[in-house]
């Protein structure tokens, strides 16, 4: 079996499906029992029914927002449809590993078999995930300015509490710096000296066992570095700005569900979308799957001061509509997208992982 469609169906086992799903819907019912809140349910009935279309139209847009931004940076190579099934998948195999994780790997190979060199593949996930993260690296310090201490939460927290929060925020932060600079170093720098460096550091004899994966990680940024030469500034601005648009939307999307459910103010609007970046900083560090399981229990402490006893309905909504559709689109996309790269012998390998 070609290595890539093993790699493929062991990433996308249904085993890696249902440890998200069962992480999730044991942490959601949790909130509810916890404190007999279960009759919190029938507030859905008094949700603004606009604002909840708001926030699936966000959602669609969003993920538009995500093809057009592959699309481009393939030079339109992929087609829409084509755009569309990388991008499924994508978020498919994201919500299955931990955030921490990420479904690079995957990504990598979903355009490979697309009919994009190796290299080409390589450059473009790097990309996305380098844009990325410099959104994070640019916003958050503006949250931090605009809203000054309201951007962390105290609902719920103690001290203590309060500040590990605020520890593992920074923590999450220099973190993700430190790898993006080191990145955008060795992709658009001196991606041969960032080679001589992993061998270099491979060379001492506690580190040697990593030698092998550091020469072929060295080569990779070299290929995706050779790749991205002599982009012009259009191709970059396209990029950017895509970036800045799904991230957007990706965050107001919660804040069309609050609103769906209280009145929310301009200012209000914007502490939630601070709120959500440093949120969403803190959850890059998650070790379960898509965050399944965290995420539900972290949201009340920092959105819970605008929602009431709306605040578990929200979180299920939120995760309903941003999180589980794409468990079940990625499991219709897959077996399609299976068939139509390896051939349609391999749906029935795809059925038996």
């Amino acid at each position: 079996m070609d290595q890539n469609k093993k790699t493929i169906l062991k990433s996308f086992s249904p085993v890696k499906v249902l440890i998200p799903v069962l992480l999730g819907l044991g942490a959601t019912a949790w909130l509810f029992i916890k404190d007999d809140k279960l009759d919190d349910l029938k507030g859905i009935a008094e949700a603004n029914w606009g604002w909840l279309a708001a926030a699936l139209l966000v959602l669609v847009i969003r993920d538009l927002g995500y093809m057009y931004r592959i699309r481009s940076l393939t030079d339109r190579f992929l087609s829409w449809r084509n755009s569309l099934d990388v991008i499924m998948l994508w978020e498919f195999a994201s919500a299955i590993t931990p955030s921490v994780v990420g479904g690079s790997t995957i990504a990598t190979i979903l355009l490979n078999k697309e009919g994009i060199p190796l290299g080409k593949s390589l450059a473009y996930v790097m990309v996305t995930a380098v844009l990325d993260n410099m959104f994070f690296i640019v916003a958050a310090p503006l949250a931090l300015l605009f809203v000054q201490g309201e951007v962390f939460p105290s609902l719920g927290l103690s001290a203590s509490d309060l500040n590990a929060l605020k520890t593992a925020f920074y923590i999450s932060y220099s973190l993700i710096a430190v790898y993006t600079f080191i990145m955008i170093y060795a992709l658009f720098v001196r991606p041969r000296a960032f080679k001589w460096i992993l061998l270099r550091l491979t060379g001492w004899r506690f580190l040697r066992k990593w030698r092998i994966n550091a020469h072929e990680h060295g080569n990779e940024i070299i290929w995706a570095s050779q790749q991205l030469r002599g982009k012009e500034f259009n191709y970059w601005a396209r990029a950017i700005i895509s970036t800045i648009f799904v991230w957007s939307a990706r965050y107001f999307l919660l804040n069309c569900l609050i609103a769906a459910f209280t009145d929310v103010t301009l200012t209000e609007h914007l502490l939630i979308i601070s709120r959500n970046l440093i949120f969403w900083i803190v959850m890059l560090v998650a070790i379960t799957p898509g965050g399944a399981g965290i995420v539900e229990m972290a949201f009340p402490s920092f959105f819970g001061l605008f929602l009431g006893r709306f605040s578990n309905i929200v979180v299920v909504l939120y995760r309903l509509i941003t999180y589980y559709p794409y468990l079940v689109l990625g499991s219709i996309f897959l077996p399609k997208w299976i068939a139509k790269v390896f051939g349609k012998s391999s749906v029935e390998d795809e059925v038996k992982v």
